[in-house]
């Protein structure tokens, strides 16, 4: 069998996308890669169908228990033989698993990447024929990377103790060049085939907001998209716990995940969450990483992340299916100061030295500052972040709210001139709140405990809207304006262009939104008033109501094998057969993302609701 039959056998598609080819190619030619491809890109293909062409067995290393599991029930339901290894397993459970794996059961062994050194799994993987380790997640490895694993610095010392060496891929959606660097070297890839098909993704849209009240704008967005499955990140437990409550007692399907819950509780919500029995799913970042649920319309960032790595691999599980999603991030001054306190009690690696810890320490300092200035910016926010990965564009994807905001540019000078001199007259002493506050007249008690009552700039600006002071008090300190300090409580001080400001000779320019989004997307209605929804890149409009019934087959059938819905056919696929309509087997396997395994599982049953649907309408 070659390459493109087990494409359509294993996995529904006639063709490859863009990269997949190339890797899997050089892989099956003896050739090291690196893979730099975007989340939904298909990363996970690349390796696995070279490791069911190559003759002995593929060791994947992964860096969580969901993302194994994921994989490995989607290998299963495909009809490909594949198990994962990890601390989720009993010890009966990972003895089986290995005798099974001496008896050559499996194709491709998932791995935890602390599994690897241990005494027992070297001596029995050393007697196996090893074609290729693939490791997923590849920036792990790096200590520049968002999500750094000591444990992943042991995996060319386990390599390096097989008979031979088997060849070596690695794959990441995120990395920076520093980072792309460090995978190359640490896990000393030969001559290795490199790829790097991008960072965009343009089927998602990006949108920063700056709400009064964050709960408030989240519940209007919720209740516009109830039909979708959607993450809501927070930065802390106690976020979490506040707006989980809140959704649940509007009435809303919610979860929760945080590593302060139960293995047992983190358990049953995500999977309450992966198989669609809630909607909803409130957490930290300590949920997702891996989580291959391809029917995430959106991803709410109730807090600002502490990075543009970390925020874009989190709105990344969004549309994984390739179809419209959406990323909104809700900002507020105080997500700043959280993400300070976090950096300032970062806990140092053991493999760490003191210099080595400070300097990671700055880098995220730094970071921070990048991922505020793109909470502030008003150019394209799709052009921010692939510009910080390396890539540059037009600065206009047509797909942002910037890009659909129309602007204007306003002199600010008079607002920029009270700002600075009530920071300079309180003897650079106060953070943002205490000098947007003093501006506005506030009586609140902090402000009157600092005096800040008798500071000649008192209430100068209380005819300007609140939102208007801190949104050019923001501006002066992104251009550098006013500085504030990296303390646990960050100060606003003077810059060399603070003074100029105040004598007159600089007037300070700021572009503002003119007006609200031109563009607004709407759901269409047919001539029977039942809603539409129009499939990015297609002109076809699917019908929503034999898009449901398809839905619920994919359900019910889910239950039955106890697998998630998305991994017996995913919302592209099944909007494919809405609009292709098939009638038959051959038609049938016309559907992108239906192959002969799954057509034998499922296909007969599909096509039954579909000759049923069509003939009712």
């Amino acid at each position: 069998m070659d390459k493109l039959k087990v494409l359509k056998k294993y996995f529904g598609y006639d063709s490859f996308r863009d990269g997949q080819e190339l890797m899997v190619d050089s892989i099956l030619s003896g050739r090291d890669v690196l893979g730099i491809m975007p989340t939904g890109a298909g990363k996970s293909l690349c390796y696995q169908i070279p490791a069911l062409l190559l003759p002995g067995i593929t060791l994947v290393v992964s860096p969580l228990i969901s993302l194994m599991h994921d994989q490995v029930s989607a290998l299963n339901q495909a009809g490909i033989h594949a198990a994962f290894l990890n601390s989720s397993l009993t010890a009966g459970q990972y003895r089986t698993a290995l005798k099974y794996t001496m008896e050559g059961r499996y194709k491709i062994i998932y791995v935890a990447p602390e599994r690897l050194m241990t005494e027992e799994f070297v001596s029995i993987v050393s007697k196996l024929n090893i074609s290729m380790v693939s490791v997923d997640e590849a920036h792990c490895i790096s200590q520049w990377g968002q999500d750094f694993r000591p444990s992943y610095l042991r995996i060319m010392d386990f390599i390096d103790q097989l008979p031979y060496r088997p060849v070596i891929s690695a794959f990441t959606a995120t990395a920076t060049r520093e980072v792309r660097e460090d995978i190359m070297a640490l896990l000393n890839l030969q001559n290795p085939v490199c790829l790097n098909t991008g960072f965009d993704r343009k089927n998602l849209k990006f949108m920063v907001q700056h709400p009064q009240d964050k709960f408030k704008t989240t519940l209007s967005y919720v209740e516009d998209h109830e039909e979708d499955c959607g993450i809501i990140y927070c930065l802390t437990r106690k976020v979490v716990e506040d707006v989980c409550g809140k959704l649940q007692r509007e009435g809303y399907q919610a979860t929760r995940y945080h590593a302060g819950l139960s293995d047992s509780e983190r358990k049953k919500n995500q999977e309450d969450f992966i198989y669609d029995r809630k909607k909803i799913m409130v957490a930290t970042n300590a949920f997702g990483m891996g989580i291959d649920k391809s029917n995430v319309r959106y991803v709410i960032h109730y807090n600002m992340p502490k990075n543009i790595e970390g925020y874009y691999q989190e709105a990344g599980r969004a549309g994984r299916d390739g179809l419209d999603s959406e990323c909104l991030l809700l900002y507020a001054g105080q997500d700043v100061v959280t993400n300070q306190f976090f950096i300032d009690r970062m806990e140092q690696q053991e493999s760490m030295d003191d210099e080595t810890a400070e300097t990671i320490q700055e880098r995220e300092k730094d970071r921070l500052k990048k991922m505020t200035f793109y909470c502030f910016t008003n150019e394209c926010l799709r052009d921010y972040i692939l510009r910080y990965f390396g890539e540059y564009g037009s600065n206009y994807c047509g797909n942002c709210s910037n890009c659909l905001t129309q602007f204007e540019e306003k002199d600010v000078t008079v607002i920029a001139s009270l700002l600075i001199g009530c920071v300079k007259t309180s003897r650079q002493r106060y953070g943002m709140t205490v000098i947007v506050d003093t501006l506005r007249g506030s009586k609140a008690a902090k402000i009157m405990k600092f005096r800040m009552d008798q500071n000649p700039f008192y209430g100068k600006g209380d005819q300007v809207p609140v939102f208007q002071l801190r949104q050019v008090l923001n501006f002066l300190i992104l251009h550098d304006y006013l500085l504030l300090t990296d303390d646990e409580y960050p100060i606003v001080k003077l810059t060399a262009l603070s003074e100029s400001v105040l004598e007159g000779e600089k007037s300070v320019v700021m572009k503002v939104a003119k007006e609200e989004p031109k563009i607004k997307k709407e759901k269409k209605q047919d001539k029977k008033g039942k809603k539409t929804k129009v499939v990015e890149g297609l002109d076809q409009e699917v019908d929503r109501e034999l898009f449901q019934q398809l839905r619920e087959l994919r359900l019910e059938i889910a239950k039955e094998e106890k697998v998630p819905p998305y991994i017996v056919f995913s919302d592209k696929t099944l909007i494919h057969m809405c609009q292709l309509k098939p009638g038959n087997k051959e038609e049938m396997l016309e559907v992108s993302g239906v192959g002969e395994m799954k057509y034998e599982k499922y296909g007969e049953s599909f096509l039954s609701v579909l000759k049923s649907g069509i003939l009712t309408k």
